[in-house]
């Protein structure tokens, strides 16, 4: 396969394409230094932040107690003993 020919507009358009690449970035809007400082601290927060709640075992006894409390009163009632027989 042959290699296509270049024109002057195909060198034309790589110069426009050049110049308005350089002026886009010359252009470019940064955001402000308050942005990046809050995103820098959220990231942070993030990052660092506690993995886990701070009592975690005891939700997890609460939570357990609480659904064996409960398939208690589901078995009583089943048997029909329990508080609504």
């Amino acid at each position: 396969m042959s290699e296509p020919e270049h024109t002057a507009q195909d060198t034309e358009s790589v110069g426009l394409d050049e110049e308005l690449a350089r002026r886009l970035r010359a252009e470019r809007p940064a955001p402000a230094s308050a942005f990046g400082a809050e995103l820098r601290e959220r990231l942070h927060v993030l990052r660092w932040g506690p993995s886990r709640p701070a009592h975690l075992w005891l939700l997890v006894a609460a939570w357990v107690s609480c659904g064996l409390l409960l398939l208690l009163l589901a078995a009583l009632g089943a048997a029909g003993s329990g508080p609504f027989a």
